[in-house]
């Protein structure tokens, strides 16, 4: 089996050569830049099977790297994991809204880091045109093609597995999920395994969901549906 190709992108040099010598001794092939411009034509010519981007790069930023990557159709469905300073969360969303797959906040651990990304490569290219679908649900909007949901025209601040567990919910709504289907549809493969996770996970994200989270209703003895019509 051929070796897996990570492309590093960031200006950081002692950074890229942290994650290029663990990435390595995980037996993946990397290639790296260190500009959006470099970026940008190593993709195209590499073609690699994930993207970690920064998001604060020298000239083309991160966001717009991400969003070119996006559009060019060799590269549209590549996993990319941002790399975002604190702070940088709001841009991180942005983020997701151009296509991104998941983000990880310097300063980050290596296993963490590691782990994400094997989590993508283990999902694999962005191909499924179910997952990339736009679900509309009242005032809420969940757009799969760039993983973001937007309520009353405002971004959520999901993580990966809130976001495919309101996907799963909004697409059939009135259907009452157990909590090992939506365990099975939401959670990430390293997540801890045990229906009751879910239960952590739909607290969660009935929080961020503000007004919109008391439709998130309890289906007794089974697990959790959303309201037919979250207007009444």
């Amino acid at each position: 089996m051929s070796r897996k190709t990570v492309l590093v992108v960031d200006d950081e040099r002692d950074l890229v050569d942290i994650l290029e010598f663990h990435l390595r001794r995980e037996q993946y092939h990397v290639v790296t830049a260190a500009d959006g411009e470099t970026a940008l034509k190593v993709a195209d010519r590499e073609q690699p099977d994930l993207v970690l981007l920064d998001l604060m790069l020298p000239g083309i930023g991160g966001l717009e790297v991400c969003r070119r990557l996006r559009a060019n159709e060799r590269t549209a469905d590549v996993p990319i994991v941002m790399l975002t300073a604190k702070g940088e969360e709001t841009d991180a969303v942005i983020g997701l809204s151009q296509g991104a797959d998941d983000y990880v906040r310097k300063p980050f651990g290596v296993k963490e880091l590691l782990a994400r990304v094997a989590t993508q490569l283990r999902r694999g290219r962005r191909s499924s045109r179910n997952d990339r679908s736009s679900v509309v649900w009242g005032d809420l909007v969940v757009d799969g093609d760039g993983m973001l949901a937007m309520l009353r025209g405002k971004p959520l601040a999901l993580t990966i597995t809130e976001f495919k567990l309101l996907r799963a919910l909004v697409a059939r709504p009135g259907r009452a999920f157990t909590r090992d289907e939506l365990l099975d549809a939401a959670r990430d493969p390293d997540s801890p395994s045990g229906g009751r996770t879910i239960d952590v996970h739909v607290a969660a994200l009935r929080r961020k969901l503000g007004d919109y989270g008391d439709h998130v209703l309890t289906v007794r003895g089974v697990g959790y549906k959303v309201a037919t019509d979250p207007s009444l």
